[in-house]
């Protein structure tokens, strides 16, 4: 698992590590958890920023419609690797 460090706004620097990564309709999701090992949180960001922009920005899927779509591709990507996800 890859470990990213993201800066949230206001709550300083947090690491998680990638899982997985999708493409929908132009717009890249990453699913990472908090926990390197064992069960962790688990959340799915959306990459916002521009092709141009240096670093990238991402949001926290929050829309229960965009959860559940994408969250049913990781499923089925994690299944693939016999990884069991709980959405």
């Amino acid at each position: 698992m890859e470990k990213i460090t993201l800066n949230i706004d206001g709550e300083g620097s947090h690491d998680f590590y990638a899982l997985e990564q999708t493409v929908v309709a132009g717009k890249t999701y990453l699913l990472v958890t908090d926990s390197e090992e064992g069960d962790g949180e688990a959340l799915i960001l959306r990459d916002d920023s521009d092709s141009e922009d240096a670093d990238a920005l991402y949001t926290i899927v929050d829309s229960d419609q965009e959860l559940r779509a994408v969250g049913q591709i990781f499923v089925k990507l994690l299944d693939e690797d016999g990884i069991e996800l709980d959405l």
